[in-house]
């Protein structure tokens, strides 16, 4: 018989991301204090997010190249050109 008491509390969590409302439900331990109601009726914990996939730079294609800044990377490698050996 397992042990009691030794495993996290892992359930439905939904996430919701601050930043746009994109909310989503996975599988979590971690830890909340909230709860919503999911879109098919169940009462779920809550974690509130500062960003996602959803929203974060990276994957919404808003996230600009080091390269693409006026040049800058270009600028620094010519003027420093002369040091490499």
């Amino acid at each position: 018989m397992p042990k009691q008491g030794i495993h996290p509390n892992y359930r439905d969590v939904v996430f919701v991301d601050q930043s746009n409302g994109f909310k989503f439900v996975t599988r979590s331990c971690a830890p909340t204090k909230e709860t919503t109601t999911w879109e098919d009726g169940r009462e779920l914990p809550l974690f509130k997010l500062e960003t996602s996939s959803e929203s974060h730079a990276f994957y919404t294609g808003t996230q600009k190249s080091v390269d693409s800044l006026g040049g800058r990377v270009e600028k620094f490698r010519n003027k420093f050109a002369h040091l490499k050996k």
